[in-house]
């Protein structure tokens, strides 16, 4: 079977790694793209359309438009932050499956409205993060499960980048921007699948924003589990970018076990383990990665078609968790207090 897949809105610039992987994709075709602010994304669009080999008349700047002429199988969606369930709720109507770039939402009540308008169609939702497709936290996720290091007690995450331009939506708080909304949900979300689901039952939240920012540059977040504490941090401004040079703390994971550690860092060859039998710790490959799990798109694709659930941090249900901990961790922000992780139902009570 061959899959039609648009991509719609320019807002965040990993539309052209989704794309790309369509386009890698030996059953899947582009056959559209749009995007209703032509003015800021004309020279994106365009490149997307060269690229990709997409016919100058399938490139819209009307998404029900161009929804309704290409008739796609898939909607690949990277607006702004706060502008994630708006343009989920217009896409599903076309009933159509969808990839939404992280994070998430803004807020928990609007990751519900996704879920809901998408749920409403029976076609599959996936959120985006693309940390969940580095061999090292693959790796990781494997070794937690076969039992390497126990039970999980801890996660230690730091991570971000050496800051966008200052321009962009990313520092702009009304488009959802700052490092907490998009960093914290990669950690929390990943680090609730290496806990197997299990969440926290507090969190305490400190940010900093530098007098220009209108957002927060960095963020603290410290989490209760019923073992104790674990530690989320997130920066725009890490001394280098760690896809060119790790920084310094390094960007990634660090996973505590009753019966050992897992150090995890953004695109690293290996990762770390200490257990009991082997204190001094030792260093392991990355594992390979195979189909259907090297990206995002191979993946959703492989669940359609064998009719299976989306699992894993682009889960709903995973990345939902990962939104609840976001939430209480802006809450603890804005009252400087600690907060529960509370969970509200689909209704938004």
């Amino acid at each position: 079977m061959s899959w039609n897949v648009v991509g719609i809105n320019f807002d965040h610039m990993h539309v052209h790694d989704l794309l790309g992987h369509v386009d890698d994709h030996p059953d899947a075709t582009v056959v559209g793209l749009c995007d209703e602010n032509r003015d800021r994304s004309t020279g994106d669009i365009e490149r997307a359309a060269d690229e990709f080999d997409v016919d100058p008349q399938r490139v819209f700047d009307s998404c029900e438009t161009c929804l309704a002429e290409t008739r796609p199988d898939i909607a690949v969606l990277c607006p702004a932050t706060t502008a994630h369930a708006d343009w989920v709720e217009r896409v599903a109507e076309h009933d159509v499956h969808v990839v939404l770039e992280k994070p998430f939402a803004t807020t928990l009540s609007e990751a519900d409205r996704i879920i809901r308008a998408v749920e409403a169609t029976g076609n599959r939702l996936a959120i985006n993060w693309p940390l969940a497709w580095y061999p090292p936290h693959r790796t990781t996720k494997r070794l937690v499960d076969e039992g390497t290091v126990g039970e999980v007690t801890e996660i230690h995450y730091y991570d971000g980048n050496s800051g966008p331009a200052r321009d962009s939506w990313f520092y702009d708080s009304e488009a959802g921007g700052g490092s907490l909304l998009d960093y914290l949900g990669y950690g929390a979300t990943l680090g609730t699948w290496f806990r197997d689901g299990e969440m926290p039952s507090e969190v305490t939240t400190t940010a900093h924003s530098s007098t220009e920012a209108d957002v927060d540059e960095q963020s603290v977040t410290v989490a209760r589990y019923r073992d104790g504490l674990s530690t989320f941090q997130t920066r725009l401004g890490t001394f280098t970018d760690p896809w060119e040079h790790q920084p310094q703390p390094k960007c990634g994971f660090v996973v505590v076990g009753t019966e050992g550690t897992i150090s995890s860092y953004d695109y690293a060859e290996t990762v770390r383990v200490q257990t009991e039998a082997d204190p001094g710790g030792r260093e392991i490959p990355v594992d390979e990665l195979e189909p259907p799990n090297r990206n995002p798109i191979e993946y959703v694709i492989h669940c359609i078609e064998h009719d299976r659930p989306i699992e894993g941090p682009l889960s709903p249900t995973m990345s939902r968790k990962g939104q609840r901990i976001v939430d209480a961790a802006r809450r603890s922000i804005d009252t400087q207090t600690t907060v529960t992780v509370a969970d509200r139902n689909r209704s938004g009570v």
